[in-house]
């Protein structure tokens, strides 16, 4: 098979996948959690919806290693802690399963062998607590009264990511009435606690985190009125918070696990289980469900904003015109998608327009830089033709622009919180939760976008600011780490590109130094693969193996800052070509992170997208011939 072909393949089998509404729906994978606390809710909301517990708890059993463990990516050693007391919880709740079924036999064991529940991460923690498996600590490290400080202070709610904000927001109301939701058949874990219970969910409080607790305390004292008023008046507002971003399909901002703590937050202040917010919520979650090799999976959210961007934009590379039927209904999906609404983005960027693009289709109130300059992409070429693509792609354009931070780079949903105060937070993963700074792959996908698709100039104050960035943030061995993908292939691949767009030298110091780097790295076989443990070890570390996706971001990389074919280049394309058919576990392979260590994302298009958008890209520019 030669390049031609390849392409050809991937091209006939992404327009069979379209949807009749225009979107491409390939699930999006994350692991069995969220499956785990689909459970988890309808039982102890006493919801029997059999078909879907009993769908859902065979879906986490298909996935048990042989020693009772699950884990969340092939080399994880031996097994993830907190996914297994997820599924071992799920599993008993559903009543499909026993304690002395074997199964659940080894996933015990292996929760106490690895240290038992005080090894859980906080999500699972907090969960487990809500339930009404253990009790609340007597400290939470956020009082429910920040959201009153106002935007002036150093440190205030809006100072938090807009991510951190909506799983927050619900966790905070919980603990502040340390509510506990228990049923008559929840199952009982004290085996996996033994005599300690208070001892397994605790707030550690560091010494600078007392003084940052201190100085929120003390900036509260300056509100007027007392401190009961004050309190209500913050449940009040934190609701209100909530309330009023509940998307159309009943989702608080379209994510499951804010979702999820928002049904027992609503509870916790008095709302009945048949309340419609929280029967609309309930149903949207269902409307996520997908199904994965004849299994029902719960997704963390749709990609269907992410994916139908991508693909239009790679079939147009590829060849396909912007007027074929296929990319004409997909850009219509995709232009009924553009946010007209102000989300929280615009209190810190209140001089732009809404104009911005969301991940999922239910979203409308929480663009993202990355999904919105991936939808520029696809529409740039209808823009030239149609006036209402052209104010649509301004508006967007503008947006996406407006959005760099201070300090030259691009974040994913909301420019400049990066606040080093809540690096004291004693929150777990909180640089992942509760903040979003600039990134590599964010500021070098923006570069890409805003050099090779607008008239903007390197010499601009935007490209100028987005270079130096990245010149300056690469790491010490050429890579790049990328915080939105596995990991630092991805930020090096989004990185090189958007310099070469930038009309930044192939010849610079940064570039050739990362085309090092990705040489040394390459694979015998010709292809790359990074694992998983690189976002937790923060250094790049070896899969062992190759994957069709890294393998596709690294020659995609290389060819953007080549003037010829090199070994290397060549050698990757033999190997994409060789293996667009593959179907193993490096197919199934998460290539996107959410939380380093909790959650990881296995795009189900991904296989398709980047190996055509490399093979596009080198057929573009060097021909069939030299490959």
């Amino acid at each position: 098979m030669n390049i031609t072909q390849s392409i050809d393949n991937l091209v006939t089998r992404l327009k069979h996948d379209q949807t009749e509404q225009g979107s491409w729906e390939y699930p999006f994978e994350t692991g069995i959690t969220t499956d785990a606390y689909m459970i988890i809710l309808l039982r102890s909301l006493e919801i029997d919806d059999e078909q879907l517990i009993e769908e859902l708890a065979e879906r986490i059993m298909s996935r048990q290693e042989q020693n009772g463990a699950w884990k969340l990516f092939h080399d994880e050693l031996d097994g993830n802690i907190s996914a297994t007391i997820d599924s071992y919880y799920a599993l008993l709740y559903s009543r499909y399963y026993q304690k002395n079924d074997a199964r659940l036999r080894a996933a015990r064991r292996f929760i106490l062998n690895n240290g038992g529940m005080e090894k859980a991460n906080m999500f699972t923690k907090m969960m487990l607590t809500l339930t009404g498996q253990q009790r609340w600590p007597a400290f939470f490290p956020l009082p429910i009264e920040f959201i009153l400080l106002p935007s002036s202070f150093p440190i205030n709610f809006y100072s938090l990511s807009v991510y951190g904000r909506s799983n927050i927001k619900p966790i905070m109301i919980l603990a502040d009435k340390r509510f506990r939701l228990k049923t008559k058949n929840r199952p009982d874990l004290r085996e996996l606690y033994g005599n300690r219970e208070d001892a397994f969910f605790s707030w550690s409080r560091s010494n600078e985190w007392q003084q940052v607790f201190s100085a929120i305390k003390n900036s509260l004292t300056y509100l007027a009125g007392l401190p009961a008023q004050l309190h209500s008046m913050a449940v009040s507002q934190t609701k209100q918070y909530i309330l009023g971003r509940i998307e159309e399909d009943g989702t608080f901002y379209s994510y499951f696990s804010s979702t999820f703590f928002m049904i027992y937050a609503m509870i916790s202040l008095g709302h009945s289980k048949n309340d419609p917010i929280i029967q609309n919520a309930i149903n949207g979650l269902k409307s996520m469900r997908t199904a994965i090799q004849g299994t029902t999976h719960m997704q963390y959210t749709t990609a269907s904003i992410w994916n139908t961007s991508l693909i239009s934009h790679a079939l147009q590379e590829a060849g396909v015109s912007s007027h074929d039927p296929i990319i004409a209904k997909a850009n219509n999906f995709l232009l009924k998608k553009q946010h007209r609404k102000y989300g929280d983005w615009a209190v810190h960027n209140p001089q732009s327009l809404p104009g911005g693009w969301g991940f999922s289709n239910i979203n409308t109130i929480n663009p993202d830089v990355d999904d919105s300059t991936a939808t520029l992409r696809a529409i740039t070429a209808e823009a030239t033709d149609h006036s209402p693509v052209l104010y649509a792609w301004d508006k967007g354009t503008n947006w996406v622009t407006s959005m760099q931070n201070d300090d030259g780079g691009w974040p994913a949903f909301e420019k400049n919180t990066d606040s080093r105060f809540f690096s004291f937070l004693p929150i777990e993963k909180g640089e992942f939760i509760l903040t979003d700074p600039s990134s590599a792959d964010l500021t070098g996908r923006t570069l890409e976008y805003l050099g090779k698709y607008t008239n903007m100039g390197k010499t601009l104050a935007p490209m100028k600011d987005g270079i130096r960035w990245l010149v300056s943030n690469q790491e010490s061995n050429g890579s790049w780490y990328g915080r939105w993908g596995i990991c630092y292939i991805y930020g090096t691949w989004a990185a090189l590109t958007g310099l070469a767009a930038a009309g930044v030298s192939p010849k610079h110091k940064a570039i050739e130094k990362a085309k090092s780097w990705l040489k040394k790295i390459q694979n015998a076989d010709g292809g790359w693969g990074e694992s998983c443990k690189s976002d937790s070890n923060m250094i790049y570390t070896p899969l062992g193996t190759s994957t069709l996706t890294h393998t596709a971001w690294a020659a995609d990389a290389l060819i953007s800052i080549s003037d010829h074919p090199t070994l290397e280049i060549k050698k990757a394309i033999s190997f994409l070509i060789q293996n667009l058919d593959q179907d193993d576990w490096t197919t199934d392979y998460p290539h996107g992170q959410g939380m380093a260590g909790e959650l990881y994302i296995h795009y189900h298009s991904y296989r398709y997208i980047f190996p055509l958008l490399a093979l596009a890209h080198y057929k573009n520019k060097w021909g069939e011939g030299n490959s």
